[in-house]
């Protein structure tokens, strides 16, 4: 029976909150005393703002305050006294969050407040700042394409080559089910329970007990990995090389299967005994890294910080040579620190990636070690359902797309009950979030099977679209879409003024087929709250290409086919090397020649005549030059050496059959 750790709801974060708290208190009482502001000069004036702010307060005028407030904070900032202008700044923001409901300026002052605490050397504002991603209103747009090569570009590191186990695009699945009644470590029966096979499950090993044999074995007859959570429950100082840790290693190596080990993590957080000293932490990660490398080649090494306290993670880092994965612990959860009283309904698993993502994704891949999305909260018997579906959509959904070096992802499949959060995460005691589960993960890109440069067998890759994007034959939209109120009643999309599709409930998306898009379209996605009220908007060009298809293989060209007068120009070198033609171009006479067994047929920029075999003929529109490239009728094209064309509407292509 594992140790429940506290989850992102720790007490260290109660902690920090009650220092606070107690620090605003004593710099407050500085304020009314008068004895951090000025001795001379403007002392007087500015005392003077803060005696009419807190009268006004006092009387129930907040809003009366504000400005005073305002003028305060920046003269504090501007004077270098911190800790001061946070204090004015966080008067603010609870205003307008908490009275006026105007969440653009709370967000503007927490993350003012924020910036404050950081200039002090305190990280007091961290709070603050989840706050404001809580309010803040999203709408991304992602638009997909099946582009391999763009799949390999935006999924590999920017600096050096792939990880050990690290999959070239795709993202593996990994499941802690050893607390789920239906499941327990039976591995095999993830298929039938979840719909799918997974690549990864997790097991937890404290520091002195055996290596987890029985784990492995399950683990190897699902023809999976194993993730461990191998955790020093006694502090760092046990941790030394010596028979144990050598005897675990090759246990590690003996099971022949690819190991996840995530050593010591969580380190960032005070709730772990291996919390407080970053450079002892370091000193033990390195060696477990190097024993691992000596005896058990299988193992590979995960750096896995919690998404809280923020901050704090990047001190405990052991560096690049010694990590492998960059893994992370992170919850969604309706409470703050699991407390009724607290709704964090505004947070989404998105934002929570963003610090470590920043940090280490151009060279590591990164791994959600464990998460979960909570649909029911046992403190007080309330059902999250709808809210859960909408998380869990985006953590299996909109982060991969969003985050591209994303390439695992291991849930928590387990209900807390009366421990920590208190909060259930087990799928299969909700049909709903099971039925998601199995449908989000079902796609191609969610790999079930450890393979070194791993990819789906067809990638879907997506862009974001933040000014406009252009897509060929078919493409899935998908939104990223959050606002305050955290329940969204309704998402539309709208083309050309026109509504095509209309949702409710999560995973958002529509799909388009390029005949759908006519030229210079605006595409709009619209999102409504529970109230029926629009809550949030945003538009971008949205345009689709005419794509050509030989004998049932896309063609990929540098330079799209245009349509002029009517007409459909297609690239035509590369067309007729596709075809098995050779190609000359004349600078000179600007001519182009094919030739292709008997038949040779040429033409010339800007003449409608062209030449087959000696005998001429008249193309419906003449040959251009676009960006260097010669474009011709693509029917011509793909009908001079004997092929035949054909023209689907419906994805804007052209279908050339040569044989």
């Amino acid at each position: 029976m594992k140790k429940m750790k506290p989850r992102s709801d720790g007490k260290s974060k109660l902690n920090r909150w009650g220092a606070r708290t107690a620090a605003i208190a004593a710099i407050t009482g500085l304020l009314v005393s008068g004895t951090v502001l000025p001795q001379k000069a403007h002392a007087d004036y500015y005392w003077d703002l803060h005696l009419k702010a807190k009268s006004l307060d006092d009387a129930g005028n907040t809003a009366g305050a504000i400005p005073y407030w305002d003028e305060l904070m920046r003269y504090e900032a501007n004077k270098g006294n911190w800790e001061n202008a946070a204090v004015y700044a966080g008067n603010i923001d609870e205003y307008y969050d908490k009275v006026a409901k105007d969440y653009e300026n709370a967000i503007k002052y927490y993350e003012l407040e924020n910036e404050y605490w950081l200039k002090a050397g305190k990280d007091w504002g961290a709070g603050d700042l989840q706050r404001a991603e809580h309010l803040r209103t999203v709408t991304e747009i992602y638009v997909s394409s099946a582009n391999a090569g763009l799949a390999k570009q935006l999924s590999e590191p920017k600096q050096g080559g792939l990880a050990k186990y690290e999959p070239e695009s795709g993202v593996y699945l990994g499941l802690y089910s050893e607390r789920d009644p239906k499941m327990g470590n039976y591995f095999t029966r993830s298929e039938q329970l979840y719909g799918k096979k997974h690549a990864i499950y997790l097991a937890y090993a404290p520091w002195g007990t055996k290596f987890p044999g029985g784990h492995a074995q399950n683990a190897k007859e699902a023809g999976a990995g194993l993730q461990i959570g191998w955790e020093p429950s006694e502090g760092l100082d046990a941790v030394v090389d010596g028979p144990y840790i050598r005897e675990w290693a090759r246990q590690a190596k003996a099971s022949g299967i690819p190991i996840f080990l995530r050593y010591a993590s969580e380190m960032n957080g005070a709730w772990t005994k291996w919390n407080g000293d970053p450079q002892a932490y370091i000193e033990k990660f390195r060696l477990i890294h190097d024993i691992m490398a000596e005896e058990a080649p299988n193992v590979a090494m995960v750096w896995s910080p919690g998404d809280v306290p923020r901050y704090s993670m990047d001190a405990y880092y052991p560096g690049d040579e010694y990590v492998d994965w960059v893994g992370i612990s992170l919850y969604t959860e309706p409470y703050e620190h699991g407390d009724p009283s607290k709704p964090a309904y505004g947070q989404t698993p998105i934002e929570r990636l963003d610090e470590l993502y920043g940090l280490y994704a151009d060279r590591k891949p990164i791994m959600i070690s464990e998460t979960a999305v909570a649909h029911y909260t046992n403190a007080d018997g309330e059902d999250y359902t709808d809210w859960a579906l909408l998380n869990l959509s985006r953590l299996y959904e909109v982060m991969p797309i969003k985050y591209p070096r994303l390439k695992a992802i291991t849930y928590f499949n387990v209900d807390m009950k009366e421990k920590d959060s208190r909060n259930n995460y087990l799928l299969s005691d909700n049909d709903a979030m099971l039925s998601a589960y199995r449908s989000l993960i079902a796609g191609p890109g969610f790999l079930s099977k450890i393979e070194q440069g791993a990819k789906p067998a067809s990638p879907l890759v997506y862009t974001k679209a933040d000014g406009g994007a252009a897509f060929g034959t078919q493409t899935r939209i998908v939104p990223f879409v959050k606002i305050p109120d955290g329940f969204i009643g309704k998402v539309e999309y709208v083309l050309n003024g026109s509504v095509v599709g209309s949702q409710k409930k999560a995973p958002f998306y529509l799909d388009l087929n390029a005949g759908d898009v006519p030229e210079g379209s605006v595409f709009e996605v619209r999102t409504y709250g529970t109230d029926g009220n629009l809550a949030a908007s945003k538009s971008i060009a949205l345009s689709s290409i005419v794509s050509v298809v030989i004998d049932g293989k896309p063609l990929s060209v540098e330079q799209n086919p245009v349509i002029v007068n009517g007409n459909t120009l297609a690239p035509l070198r590369a067309i007729f090397e596709a075809m098995g033609a050779n190609v000359d171009y004349d600078n000179d006479t600007r001519t182009a020649t094919g030739k292709k067994g008997g038949t040779t047929v040429s033409l010339t920029i800007g003449q409608a005549d062209v030449k087959k075999n000696g005998k001429t003929e008249t193309l419906e529109e003449p040959a251009q030059l676009v960006n260097n490239f010669t474009m011709a009728p693509v029917r011509w094209i793909g009908e001079a050496f004997g092929g035949k064309v054909e023209w689907d509407g419906k994805t804007r292509t052209a279908l050339i059959t040569t044989r």
